[in-house]
């Protein structure tokens, strides 16, 4: 039951988005499963007894691998999709609790808090940056020859 919550939440927060970013139609509707695959995945691996480290990878890595192969079938950018569905991921708590820590003057509890909060968008990236580079490896595209263009 607490995943289909999840589901449901990251979906619609993700759908959300994507209607602020004027994304359209069926594209719209990928959008949000890619977020929810992502929530999903994250939530599943905490309940499994995953880190929280290890669980914001595998739903980074999940909705970008899901991003990659419908942008691929939609023909559009792949930013599309993997934007809204890593609005559920962002450690939106974290960045809060950061800046309201700074502005009550306790600095090393700031510090922390927001040390942490950085690992956590960069452990985001990292699995974003793993499937795209896979993906590009799997998916080369054809190098058109220079001389063609220079030579007239």
């Amino acid at each position: 039951m607490y995943l289909m919550k999840m589901l449901i939440a990251s979906f619609f927060a993700s759908l959300g988005f994507g209607v602020m970013f004027n994304i359209r139609g069926s594209k719209l509707i990928l959008a949000g499963i890619a977020g929810s695959i992502g929530g999903v995945v994250y939530h599943a691996s905490l309940i499994v007894g995953c880190g929280e480290l290890t669980a914001m990878f595998l739903g980074s890595v999940a909705l970008s691998l899901y991003s990659e192969i419908f942008a691929r079938i939609c023909k559009t950018p792949v930013t599309t999709f993997i934007i809204c569905a890593l609005i559920p991921l962002v450690p939106g708590g974290g960045m809060y609790r950061t800046m309201l820590k700074a502005i009550e003057g306790d600095v090393m509890q700031a510090l922390t808090i927001g040390l942490d909060t950085l690992t956590i968008a960069g452990v985001l990236a990292l699995g974003i940056l793993v499937v795209s580079t896979i993906m590009k490896a799997i998916f080369k595209p054809e190098r058109r020859s220079v001389r063609k263009h220079v030579e007239r």
